[in-house]
């Protein structure tokens, strides 16, 4: 099964990505060059999705090392320090943002005093290579184990984008929908628009449209009406951090499916790496969320649509309880109640369990 889209690249001395901003009307790149660039890219959502960006961290200190190979050592190891800070200020909530950067300090930190940058750099960039596959490994197995669940005649819904444009290209919670439509299976997708950014809209619909899966938009008002009359069978959404106990922030929004999931009786699943597991925190009010400008809210393609002096509100993100959540799905297998003990033996080392 090959990734539906290719988000980012390795270019050995800089990294491509596509500028999801331009999405749909043009498909178009950007090339970065250094730490700085890629942490632009990040804060200003030309990529998104909590596993794409912590491949890109990963990719930007690989990138940065690469111009330092012919400085001294303790220069070299100061400026993969910066750049890590730097990366590591980007976004507050996705933990795969500072999962990845701590394996990256973890391959610097294995290299003693005194060590030669080229070699040092070489082991940057194969780790970031590394976290990149796999992450392409985790999307074909959560699309594998997810699938199963998917019925021919059903009707999906899924808020914000969780595809292949969030991650190293096969996606999280639309994973399951790549290998279910693999498989033969019909069926159909409702994508709420996702406001304010309109990820739903303007990603995964050209996503799956792209992938010649039946989908149809839906404003996020819509989704409750939907649910509470028997229009849709499963909801998949994705998620930018869980936490042990089984609470998790996913895009604005979510919380409101979920509820009206639950008060419908449809089963409610979330996709998400085992990387995106907080194993440090067990509830879901102590996850940080980041408030995004109010631009994004009082204007559309920069024309004002709200009244000049009413402020505005925009967190990016909300936490859905545990409580709501039918089953994760991660790359080990799908994780049931109860889910402190479960989604705490997803952690490393841990058996995978079919």
């Amino acid at each position: 099964m090959g990734a539906p889209v290719k988000p980012i690249e390795w270019l050995d001395s800089s990294v491509r990505i596509i500028d999801q901003r331009c999405l749909p009307g043009r498909e178009c790149h950007l090339v970065l060059k250094d730490a700085g660039e890629v942490a632009g890219a990040i804060v200003g959502m030309a990529l998104r999705g909590a596993p794409l960006i912590g491949i890109a961290a990963a990719m930007g200190v690989a990138v940065e090392s690469r111009r330092w190979v012919s400085a001294s050592w303790e220069d070299f190891v100061s400026r993969m320090e910066d750049a890590v800070e730097i990366l590591r200020s980007t976004r507050p909530t996705a933990s795969n943002l500072f999962w990845a950067l701590e394996r990256m300090k973890r391959v610097l930190a294995g290299f003693p005093g005194e060590s030669v940058p080229r070699a040092c750099s070489d082991a940057l960039v194969g780790e970031a290579l590394k976290i990149y596959e796999e992450d392409l490994e985790t999307g074909r197995e959560m699309g594998r184990i997810g699938g199963d669940l998917i019925k021919d005649g059903f009707a999906l819904l899924t808020h914000c984008n969780a595809g292949g444009l969030a991650t190293s290209g096969y996606g999280t919670a639309l994973a399951p929908l790549y290998v279910a439509r693999e498989r033969g299976i019909r069926f159909r997708v409702y994508a709420d628009e996702t406001r304010p950014l309109l990820q739903g809209a303007r990603l995964t619909a050209w996503e799956l449209d792209k992938a010649g899966i039946d989908v149809t938009v839906i404003c996020d008002s819509a989704s409750h009406l939907l649910l509470s009359k028997g229009m849709v069978d499963l909801v998949f959404v994705g998620a930018d951090r869980v936490t042990v106990g089984g609470d998790f922030a996913n895009k604005i929004g979510t919380l409101g499916v979920a509820r009206s999931a639950a008060a419908a009786g449809v089963p409610f699943y979330v996709v998400a790496p085992t990387s995106t597991i907080d194993f440090a925190l067990d509830r879901g009010e102590d996850i940080p969320i980041e408030e995004r400008e109010a631009s994004e809210i009082t204007t559309i393609s920069g024309t004002r649509v709200t009244p000049p002096d009413v402020p505005a509100y925009n967190p990016a993100f909300d936490v859905t309880p545990g409580e709501l959540v039918t089953a994760f799905i991660t790359e080990k297998g799908l994780v049931g109640r109860p889910f402190r003990e479960n989604l705490s033996r997803q952690g490393p080392g841990a058996a995978q369990r079919r």
